[in-house]
């Protein structure tokens, strides 16, 4: 047995002939367990299996699982690097019965497996059981294992728990003895923490299931689960018994000593075994979507990768190290868990990005932890507060600060650093208060503040369990909501998208075990996603656990509509100009807008030249890819900003299309953009794109309107269904198409004729009583006209019509059309500084019954009620112009 990699197939095959189906590890950010963190164990994915929830193809299953423990119950991070067989990540080997065999045939397979797939010396294993178990101790003592090396143990290592009710049971584990020559006794002894006896195999038998007081009843469907770590179990194959000396960890060893130009032994062995370590659990759960941040997963990746990182500092590395390490990893590992080859690039890119960034703050951090020290007695720990100052202050984690004073024998007051941060956070919530934001709004920074904020899911699913962690009526939290009651929930994490960046919020199901509720919306406040809803059946009471499915179909056009959004920013720029920018966006599951900046309407023949461009990056149907990278570096590579977005230290940088060689940012990148939000995987996946047509959204920007997918090819075939029509009547009135043409084009005339009248009335003062000449007051030239039949959309326009005409002046425009009454005003650019527009609609909208209006200095807006006070409104105007 030469490699892990054997090991884990010898496995797999051996199980796979005893007719279990052989199931692919499940994630590391379990779908169905929203009380974890991180998978931990093989029988998380089957956890429903189990329970009974949910029933499968299959009786027999076998795995091996991924594996993180970092964090919350299962938190191995501060020994990992220190110790033989401490890992952050890890995978376990496992065999499951659901409800098919038991005891009598789980034990066997065991024994049979180690002593002759494995060739393990049979006296060298021992077993422990737990002490009432009869039925395994003698079916031990049947196999041939001497009644001396079964052990029993009455407490808890041999009885397993879901929790505190639900399926349980006693387990039987299987020891290794590494001979007399290391120190240590076996299990249920004085010294069974020594390493001379290490357990290989833990197989659990599920037969009971708890109630809350305390009672236990037999399970219908009894079920086995078993655990073997394949770092410890090829180790031990492997001739030794520490972990970090199999192939797999020696090979990773070796690529970090190269790179760091030191030796791979020695006193500097600990910190290559922390890098090789930590360098698998960051490389997959960056490949699985989860990136470094400063709340949930995301702090526990960037705390594992920061620790890293420091290690690779105390080695003397001068420049970045980690993500020079992935391509050994992916020689390793690559083979078994394709998602690390397929997610190589992310993880380099975020790896290199951390660390960069990372190196200014440990240079720093180390350098004031030192100076603090100065002040600190021998051997004492480091005061709470001071720790709190490095964090808080300087950005330099207590973890860190932990962990280079463990080296030097030293730890942190950690009392006073907790008292410290809740003090912080009275002081930041007493200053948020002070703002005058909405008194209602305070609850979401409450649950922000009590449980964090919620964590997103859904760039990699569209169902999840979440742990139900509030509900919210009106502006007071409940415990409980039934049917008919419109509640928002909050979740611990969701895959619901909450509305940002364009982008809807998303709609969908939630579903507990006492009920239903639809979620016809989600937003967000202070991190926490609101997930709008309203309860249709049964009751929800917080604290559940709940089933949340996202409406694919509708997810499935709004991220059609997303992407196309990015395809035609980079379309207007190429047939447009480098001048287009975008100024805001909409991406709904009916259609898609974007407002851009550009001076003038866009021509029926550049729309059609756009449209063209998208719907070609459409169907080269390349991948859609994400990289993460701080904003700086993301925009000197090219990417195109959301318009009034702001960012944090890292952005998703999103690109599609593919450009000709040396014509695209980055290379043959054609679109890329900084963007939070959900995106196809593959530009075919839009479809189809079609404009709408082009129209004025406010001065200087326009707006294009369009649809992609199914209702891009409805509309076109609704335009195909109308000519076809067209066509046939023309057909059926052949006779009369000359008669019938030459009236229409006579009509046409004159109503062009008309129009053309009319525009040439409305830019001279729309009626004699209003077309005078500009008045002129105090200095300024002052034109004023109340117009019928003109909303108030057209204003703006108009208004900088008639301010070229002038030259320099001020123009009021009050518009009435249909009951609504509209106000603008105009002033040319070289008076801002003695009349302001605003002022001017103030003024006028007053007189007419409105209230307010505002703008810019040299275009303001407003409304009002009843435009029959024009006069006075227009003399109210040229008083703020008399001064």
């Amino acid at each position: 047995m030469t490699s892990l990699s054997d090991i884990r197939s010898t496995f797999l095959d051996y199980f796979k002939r005893q007719g279990h189906e052989v199931v692919a590890s499940s994630p590391l950010v379990p779908r169905n367990d929203p009380t974890l963190m991180f998978t931990n164990s093989g029988m998380v994915q089957f956890k429903n299996r189990f329970t009974g929830v949910e029933s499968g193809a299959y009786q027999r299953a076998t795995t091996s699982q991924k594996c993180v423990r970092a964090g919350g119950k299962h938190n191995d991070l501060d020994n990992v690097g220190y110790t033989a067989r401490h890992h952050t990540f890890f995978e376990m080997l496992g065999n499951f019965s659901f409800g098919d065999y038991f005891k009598t045939e789980a034990i066997p397979f065991a024994w049979e497996l180690l002593t002759k797939d494995f060739g393990i010396d049979k006296s060298k294993l021992l077993t422990t059981v737990y002490h009432t178990d009869d039925e395994a101790f003698d079916m031990w003592r049947k196999i041939g294992v001497p009644e001396d090396r079964i052990i029993r143990i009455a407490t808890d290592d041999n009885f397993w728990r879901m929790g505190p009710t639900g399926p349980c049971g006693p387990c039987t584990e299987i020891f290794y003895d590494h001979g007399d020559h290391i120190w240590g006794g076996p299990p249920g002894s004085a010294d069974e923490d020594g390493d001379r006896f290490i357990e290989i195999w833990n197989v659990v038998f599920m037969q009971n299931e708890q109630f809350e007081d305390g009672t236990m009843t037999p399970l219908e469907m009894q079920s086995i689960d078993t655990g073997m770590g394949l770092e410890r179990i090829g180790a031990l194959l492997q001739g030794g018994h520490d972990n970090y000396e199999t192939d797999l960890f020696k090979a990773l060893i070796e690529a970090s000593a190269h790179a760091t130009s030191t030796d791979p032994f020695g006193d500097q062995n600990v910190h290559h075994r922390v890098i090789a370590d930590h360098l698998r659990s960051t490389s997959f759960l960056i490949a699985e979507g989860v990136l470094p941040s400063n709340e949930g997963r995301g702090y526990v990746l960037r705390r594992i990768m920061r620790r890293a990182m420091r290690h690779a500092h105390l080695l003397g590395a001068q420049d970045p190290v980690m993500h020079r390490l992935v391509p050994a990893l992916v020689r390793e590992m690559g083979a078994a868990y394709p998602e690390l080859g397929q997610g190589q690039t992310l993880i380099e890119d975020t790896l290199l990005n951390e660390e960069i960034r990372f190196k200014t703050t440990l240079d720093r951090g180390l350098k004031l932890l030192d100076e603090a020290l100065e002040g600190v007695a021998e051997g004492a720990d480091l005061p709470g507060e001071t720790a709190f100052k490095l964090y808080d202050t300087y950005g330099f984690p207590l973890d860190l600060t932990q962990d280079a004073l463990r080296e030097k024998g030293r730890g942190v007051d950690t009392d006073g650093f907790d008292a410290a941060m809740e003090a912080q956070k009275a002081k930041a919530r007493a200053a948020w208060s002070g703002t005058g934001a909405a008194a209602d709004a305070a609850i979401w920074f409450d649950l922000a503040d009590q449980h964090g904020v919620t964590e997103f899911l859904g760039y990699e699913t569209e169902t999840a369990e979440g742990q139900l962690l509030a509900l919210v009526k009106g502006a007071e939290a409940v415990e409980a909501a039934s049917v008919g009651d419109e509640v928002a929930l909050v979740f611990n994490q969701s895959p619901f998208y909450a509305e940002s960046g364009g982008q809807v919020g998303d709609t969908g199901t939630v579903k507990t075990d006492s009920g239903v509720a639809e979620v016809t919306d989600t937003k967000k406040v202070a991190g926490v996603f609101l997930h709008m809803a309203e309860v249709t059946e049964g009751t929800l009471t917080r604290g559940q656990g709940t089933e949340l499915v996202v409406d694919h179909g509708r997810r499935s056009d709004i991220r059609a509509n997303h992407s196309a959004t990015h395809l035609l920013h980079e379309a207007l720029r190429e047939v447009l100009g480098d001048h287009v920018a975008q100024r805001g966006s909409l991406n709904a599951p009916d259609r898609l807008r974007f407002d851009f900046s550009h001076n003038a309407a866009v021509s029926l023949e550049d729309l059609r030249k756009i449209e063209a461009k998208v719907n070609g990056m459409i169907r080269q149907n390349t991948a859609v890819e994400t990289r993460i990278m701080t904003p700086d570096d993301a925009r000197a590579l090219g990417a195109q900003a959301l318009f009034g977005e702001k960012y944090g230290d890292e952005v998703r940088v999103v690109s599609m299309g593919r450009a000709p060689t040396g014509k695209g940012v980055n290379g043959d990148n054609w679109s890329l953009e900084l963007c939070g939000g959900t995106h196809v995987r593959q530009t075919g996946d839009i479809g189809a794109f079609v404009t709408l047509g082009d129209s004025a959204s406010s001065a200087g920007v326009r707006r294009i309107e369009a649809l992609t997918g199914q209702a891009a090819l409805d509309y076109l075939q609704g335009q195909d269904q109308t000519l076809a029509q067209t066509a046939l009547a023309l057909k059926t009135q052949a006779a009369e198409v000359p008669e019938r043409v030459k009236s229409l084009l006579d009509e046409r005339k004159a109503l062009t004729n008309e129009v053309a009248q009319l525009r040439r009335e409305l830019a001279m003062g729309g009626s004699k009583a209003e077309a005078d000449a500009a008045k002129t007051i105090n200095g300024v030239a002052f034109k004023a006209q109340v117009m019928q039949g003109v909303t108030g959309k057209d204003l703006p326009g108009m208004i900088d019509e008639m301010k070229s005409a002038m030259g320099s002046g001020a123009v009021l425009l009050i518009a009435d059309a249909d009951g609504k009454v509209a106000v603008a005003a105009g002033v040319t650019s070289d008076l801002t500084d003695k009349v302001s527009a605003v002022d001017l609609v103030k003024a006028a909208v007053a007189e007419l019954g409105g209230k307010g209006g505002g703008g810019r200095p040299d275009m303001a807006q407003g409304g009002a009620k009843d435009a029959a006070n024009a006069d006075a409104a227009i003399a109210a105007a040229e008083a703020v112009l008399q001064g």
